[in-house]
């Protein structure tokens, strides 16, 4: 017997989360482990709601939904996150995608377009509804893509010569995961040393807290 998909709700408005949840507890396939209204409740309850996919809003209190699916890719890699939101511009939706999220839903499409998107990203597919992908642009010769908030943050410590290990401790990421996030800022500002990270932190101001790293 196939086990059902565990699906966590989370949503800062009550009657969005409820008309979600009773159209996904029609299908057998599923099973709502629970109902949050911002990111750091699911932070702090991954472990024990355990959740499959994570149906995420973007702008909650607390906590927004970009900090919170980095969390969660980070502490729990196998947890899908698909972002439900109404903003349907480019830059949230690539925002989300590089925040770890595998796929983003407009909170206007049918609902039975939910279980599709749930259906895809259990598949290791990748899921955008036909409103948010026509949104999205090839991206220009010679674009740096953009760091997210975390790879900011692990910059900044980083270019304040920080350890992985202290940095790790920090933030209550593993090693492994810092190292990851390392080579994918290297790689995104095409830089192959510590010293080059720390004179890139002190040429753009992020030392300062000042500059905006794209």
């Amino acid at each position: 017997m196939t086990l059902p998909i565990r699906v966590l709700i989370v949503d800062d408005h009550p009657m969005v989360a409820q008309g979600i949840q009773s159209v996904l507890e029609s299908y057998s396939e599923l099973e709502i482990v629970g109902t949050l209204n911002n990111g750091r409740a699911v932070v702090e309850q991954l472990e024990t709601l355990n959740p499959d996919v994570i149906l995420m809003d973007l702008n909650m209190p607390e906590m927004g939904g970009l900090t919170a699916t980095e969390l969660v890719i980070e502490r729990r890699p196998g947890t899908r996150v698909l972002i439900l939101s109404m903003h349907d511009s480019p830059e949230y939706i690539v925002s989300a995608l590089s925040h770890g999220a595998m796929g983003y839903i407009l909170k206007d499409v049918p609902t039975d377009e939910i279980k599709l998107a749930i259906d895809a990203v259990m598949g290791g597919e990748r899921y955008l509804c036909t409103g948010a992908a026509g949104s999205l642009k090839p991206k220009a010769d010679g674009a740096r893509e953009a760091l997210t908030g975390r790879e900011q943050t692990i910059l900044l410590q980083v270019a304040q010569g920080k350890s992985n290990k202290d940095v790790a401790a920090e933030l209550e990421i593993s090693v492994r995961t810092v190292e990851t996030h390392r080579k994918n800022i290297k790689r995104k500002l095409g830089i192959s040393s510590t010293a080059g990270l720390t004179r890139y932190a002190m040429e753009h101001g992020v030392l300062q807290g000042t500059g905006t790293v794209r």
